[in-house]
């Protein structure tokens, strides 16, 4: 047995020294040791997986061509039915369906209707809904073109798409992020930083944007994640807000209309981009955004784009995916995969500080009592709800950090995403099975179960309009109807 282990040991260090040595990277290659070493232990039985990034092609320095895009119209008609959930988590970043239309709780013995279902190019890019229009920035794999595209609620028949040429390849899948979409217009972040801007109802471009070329920014591992958002302006006007994380640059907003820079925020720390996405907070009555960069948390104030407070106690090496939950009392939870655990930070104010506010960390969780490689935990009734990594359980915590009930072995989800609707939690598994649980902090209890998705990888967001569930596996969407009649 000793000799066996020691086996195990030496065999684990060479792997690591592999990983290393052929461009993975030190940190990477130590995190891989550490989590074969942890799985040969005979104490836990499950396994942690470390996705290796595809390795990156060096090409040489050419002349920068402006990319050129395209749009073409389709026969497809915007549907009537009303209800948004306009971004990333939906309206009010939360992903909470707050709508009145009541949802069946019940599909015991059957599968709820599917309204229409759509091929896709390989990825994990969710949707957004407004004005009876869907938007889903596709990747059109035949003709090596990120596709912005909007069809119709009814029917899921394409009304317009704008495409213009990238050239990407599958690594753990190629678009992945969900535009945001206001009555005026839509923006969308591809998987090679390509920002574009269009009329929200015709198709037709505002402006283009490559953050690579434009603003130094870094392509994370496995491609960008950053959802953008759209807020509104005291004088009506509209902005996008970006995170291009470049050696200059770390936040902006742009003009939706114009294209122009409303203002940025420096980037003093060097962070570079991850695959979080910009968080909404009031703070004291003031209009913030929060940020993970790879380094640390930011907030910056959402009128000029000032640093108010930075912190460096929450910062994952590999794949920062979550973005931050914002909660009551000027308090953020922060999450990660890959060993990360978690950690609690609340903003106080500090006359010393350049930004008049500080960062304090209330507590640390172990990734044993959560950590979220991919999704972003939900607050609810005074508790957080997520899957937690470790074991794929759904968990829900009290804000001090306390475990209150998991999911049990009957209950993994993998990667997947989950939102809050009527009264329910519904989780869509790796595998394309839908569950729904109870929205309660007194224990697990699972209302249905069913397979509405045959691929696996479903670990796009998922979005709900009028009792319509829009969800996808790497390939393909449906639209489920959910009503309770």
């Amino acid at each position: 047995m000793m000799k066996a282990r020691a086996i195990i040991r030496y065999s684990t260090v060479l792997i690591a020294v592999l990983l290393a040595v052929s461009g993975v990277g030190l940190t990477t290659g130590l995190i891989g040791l550490l989590i074969f070493q942890f799985n040969g232990s005979k104490q836990h039985s499950f396994a942690a997986v470390i996705r290796v990034p595809v390795e990156k092609t060096v090409v040489e320095s050419k002349p920068y061509v402006p990319i050129k895009g395209e749009l073409i119209i389709g026969n497809g008609i915007p549907s009537a039915i009303s209800g948004t959930w306009s971004n990333f988590r939906g309206d009010q970043y939360d992903a909470i369906y707050a709508e009145p239309v009541k949802l069946k709780k019940d599909f015991s013995g059957e599968k709820p209707p599917q309204l229409w279902g759509l091929p896709l190019g390989e990825g994990f890019a969710g949707a957004a809904v407004r004005n009876g229009r869907v938007y889903l920035l596709d990747y059109d794999m035949e003709h090596f073109r990120d596709a912005l595209r909007c069809l119709s609620l009814d029917n899921g028949h394409e009304i317009w798409r704008f495409s213009y040429p990238v050239r990407v390849k599958k690594n753990h899948g190629m678009s992945r992020t969900v535009p945001a979409v206001t009555d005026r217009y839509c923006v969308s972040l591809g998987p090679k930083c390509h920002v574009l801007c269009v009329d929200a109802k015709t198709g037709e471009e505002k402006w283009f944007l490559d953050l690579q070329h434009d603003y130094g920014t870094t392509e994370p591992e496995w491609y960008a994640g950053q959802c953008p958002l759209i807020v509104s302006q005291s004088d009506g006007s509209e902005v996008a807000v970006l995170a291009p994380a470049g050696p200059e640059v770390l936040l902006m907003t742009v003009d939706c209309e114009t294209g122009k820079e409303v203002w940025r925020t420096p980037n003093p720390f060097g962070w570079t981009m991850t695959h979080s996405s910009i968080a909404p907070m009031n703070l004291d009555g003031r209009k913030t955004f929060v940020y993970f960069g790879k380094g640390g948390v930011v907030g910056v104030d959402a009128a000029d784009g000032k640093i108010l407070w930075s912190t460096t106690d929450w910062q994952i090496e590999i794949a920062t995916c979550p973005s931050p939950v914002i909660l009551p009392d000027n308090r953020i939870f922060c999450c990660g995969g890959y060993l990360s655990g978690s950690v609690m930070l609340q903003i106080g104010t500090d006359s010393s500080q350049p930004g008049g506010y500080q960062s304090n960390t209330l507590y640390r969780l172990k990734d044993a009592l959560f950590g979220s490689e991919q999704q972003t935990p939900i607050f609810f009734d005074n508790h957080l709800f997520g899957i937690r990594q470790r074991d794929k359980e759904f968990v829900c915590l009290s804000l001090d950090g306390q475990v209150v009930w998991h999911s049990g072995a009957k209950g993994r989800f993998g990667s997947g995403p989950y939102l809050l609707a009527d009264g329910m939690f519904l989780i869509l598994d790796d595998n394309g099975k839908l569950t729904a649980c109870e929205a309660s902090t007194a224990g697990y209890r699972m209302l249905f179960e069913s397979e509405v998705l045959d691929d696996h990888g479903c670990w796009a967001p998922m979005a709900m309009v009028a009792g319509r569930l829009l969800l996808r596996d790497q390939v393909f969407m449906v639209c489920l109807d959910l009503r309770e009649q």
